[in-house]
């Protein structure tokens, strides 16, 4: 579908890096505790923007990766499979309590999304390690791929942090009041990241 390797596996990791917390959902945690959906949505629109921007520099180094040298690319999505699937180890393992402290100052949502996303060092190696996972170098269309791909990593992000705007009180305080139901959601999200890794890594 529009080059891109396998569209629902693409979905699915899109969703499953948003459910993972970080930076970004912190942010957007906390600026609905703040401004209530309005801040939120305006969080959830800095935190797509943010994404756009990291998305659009890693395309711009993996086109022409992909048109100079495609024996490399082959090796840059080994190496991004090795990530996801490291990645994933670190979740599994993890014995959990990495918080991550985000400060929101009020009327600013949008804006501290957007520099939170864009700055975020974890951010700016998964869209380099993510992209060439899903590009089919033999049926991938330059651009028109490019921006399916941008365009379904925004519509899922819309539908996905405004729903958590929504819900935030309650979730919140949800995972405070059961931490091993989240950290066993936390490994759980490590198996299918291996899993990912191990799939797009075979032939």
């Amino acid at each position: 579908m529009f080059g891109i390797a396998d569209f629902g596996a693409f979905c699915a990791a899109i969703l499953l890096f948003l459910a993972l917390p970080g930076p970004g959902t912190f942010a957007l945690l906390t600026s609905t505790a703040k401004g209530g959906r309005l801040g939120g949505a305006a969080a959830t629109l800095g935190v797509i923007l943010g994404d756009q921007v990291l998305l659009w520099l890693a395309v711009a180094g993996v086109a022409a990766l992909l048109a100079a040298h495609p024996v490399l690319f082959k090796a840059v999505q080994w190496a991004g499979a090795a990530y996801l699937a490291w990645i994933g180890l670190k979740l599994i393992f993890s014995r959990g309590g990495d918080a991550s402290p985000i400060h929101i100052e009020p009327r600013h949502y949008l804006r501290q999304a957007l520099l939170i996303t864009v700055l975020n060092p974890k951010a700016i190696v998964f869209y380099m390690a993510f992209f060439p996972l899903f590009i089919d170098p033999a049926t991938h269309q330059g651009l028109p791929t490019f921006a399916a791909m941008a365009v379904t990593i925004a519509v899922i992000t819309a539908v996905y942090c405004l729903t958590l705007v929504v819900l935030a009180d309650a979730v919140s305080a949800y995972v405070r009041a059961h931490r091993r139901l989240a950290a066993a959601l936390q490994r759980l999200a490590g198996v299918a990241l291996v899993a990912f890794g191990i799939k797009l890594a075979a032939p």
